[in-house]
């Protein structure tokens, strides 16, 4: 590397019109030198023992008006995600990239968004998946620079049946193999279900191995992380990804919640929504003590977050619930823990994605994304450590479960609906969205539509080379 550095600088001192001093050069070439190498070493992948861990708790389905560290009137207990609030940095104005389930998953672990592939529903236990295994995911990227990857949980980005289609929708027999999916994209491990109609069908690696019944699914699905983390070593840097199935159906507490959460369902009036949650947060809880008895926690990026708003449960000030290209769709929890890095009991208003967990996982192990990986996807590291004067995206796209489009820029958001209506919104001054400006400030809109075309024509949001989308989308209709 340092010779490559010098031979740099001495073809660019070398040239007709920077001759120097013959006694200046050599002093001249060094103090480059000590500044781009001080640079590269900045940049380069860190050594095993100094990269963190990352893992990532995803909660399905918990609205942002839920946890009661989001909203204090709420009646639902989320003791574990309020204190990690108190140790680490709340994000009020995250959004995942779609308001329902798989599309979310997509961009979360590839950094692009879903619209770019035409995902907007949600699979099914034998959909086809959606990632190929051509592309570079968070866990593959980090399994590159020396992470061991696991995924335990709800899959739902669509799995290979090697018999085509065995058993039915909700019950796949024990033996049935499936290819192209985790272990495919980068997991080292992965144990868990296809989706929430097919709980009881577990998969490992790539089998189904037993049936358990609804309420049995969530306790073996945390004993099971638990017991990965208990077998880390302090010198291997780990990515966990834990998509847990509370607060979505089926609303399926184990024994041991039943009745002991305390919590009010306020909307929907059903008396083990709130054991539900709580069961959530209590897996998370218990990731959190794995990581404090392992002594890993003051190593470890954990993120708590949810895949999008709550199921048919609406909460003031946000506008709707999952589905909806409004907010209450798509914004939604995002707690981050890092010691040392992260400011404890800190705020952070700026607008961020799930999908930027692919470039913050890049800058982490020191490396770029090539052209075709992350298009969608912005380093969170300036947000966690502070060091950002501005927000790190500039823009954000949502999508809803209808293919309605919206996109965020500062606090302006445009919503680009199918039947060719187009709304905008002050988030600033009108996080309800109660109040439709368009028609006093058209020209913001034209802005607006004109940016969400140019990223969806160069199939990217981020600097780079023009990648292609896999399908043809436009705003034209919307």
């Amino acid at each position: 590397m340092k010779t490559h550095y010098w031979l740099r600088l001495r073809r660019i001192f070398d040239r007709p019109q920077l001759q120097l001093n013959s006694c200046l050069t050599p002093i001249l070439l060094f103090l480059c030198f000590c500044c781009l190498a001080n640079t590269a070493v900045a940049a380069a992948p860190a050594a095993h023992g100094s990269l963190p861990n990352i893992v990532f708790v995803l909660f399905d389905d918990l609205g942002w008006g839920q946890p009661q560290c989001y909203n204090p009137e709420s009646k639902l207990h989320t003791p574990n995600l309020d204190r990690l609030a108190t140790q680490g940095m709340r994000f009020t104005d995250a959004h995942s990239a779609s308001a329902v389930c798989s599309p979310t998953r997509y961009g979360l672990l590839t950094g692009r968004y879903p619209s770019r592939i035409g995902q907007f529903g949600v699979l099914t236990t034998y959909s086809q998946p959606i990632i190929p295994t051509s592309r570079l995911t968070v866990a593959s990227l980090l399994k590159q620079h020396g992470y061991a990857t696991a995924c335990i949980g709800k899959w739902h980005l669509g799995l290979h049946w090697v018999d085509g289609k065995p058993g039915t929708e909700t019950e796949v027999p024990i033996g049935a193999r499936c290819t192209d999916g985790p272990i495919a994209l980068g997991f080292d491990y992965f144990c868990g279900f296809t989706h929430a109609r097919n709980i009881g069908s577990i998969i490992e690696q790539d089998q189904v191995i037993s049936h358990v019944k609804d309420f049995e699914n969530q306790p073996l699905m945390i004993s099971k992380a638990i017991h990965w983390i208990d077998q880390r070593k302090s010198n291997e840097p780990f990515f966990l990804y834990f998509p847990m199935c509370p607060p979505h159906t089926p609303i399926a507490p184990s024994p041991e919640y039943l009745g002991k959460s305390d919590a009010v369902d306020l909307v929907r009036k059903d008396p083990k929504y709130g054991d539900w949650v709580y069961q959530g947060d209590a897996m998370l809880g218990q990731i959190m003590d794995a990581l404090e008895r392992n002594h890993l926690s003051e190593n470890t990026l954990l993120i708590a977050a949810s895949d999008n708003g709550a199921e048919q449960r609406a909460y003031a000030p946000l506008r709707e619930s999952k589905r909806s290209i409004y907010e209450g769709g798509h914004r939604v929890p995002f707690v981050a823990r890092w010691p040392g890095k992260v400011a404890v009991g800190s705020r952070n208003d700026h607008t961020i994605c799930l999908n930027d967990l692919m470039a913050t996982a890049a800058e982490i192990v020191g490396t770029q994304l090539p052209d075709n990986a992350g298009e969608d996807s912005v380093s969170l590291v300036p947000e966690f450590l502070a060091t950002a004067d501005r927000p790190v995206r500039d823009t954000t796209i949502q999508q809803s479960y209808d293919g309605d489009l919206a996109v965020r820029q500062g606090a302006w958001k445009l919503v680009l609906l199918l039947n060719d209506k187009r709304e905008l919104y002050n988030m600033e001054t009108d996080l309800s969205e109660a109040n439709n400006v368009l028609p006093e400030n058209s020209d913001v809109a034209a802005q607006l539509a004109a940016t969400i075309q140019s990223e969806i024509d160069r199939g990217r949001s981020t600097p780079g080379v023009t990648q292609k989308n896999d399908f043809e989308l436009s705003i034209n209709g919307r």
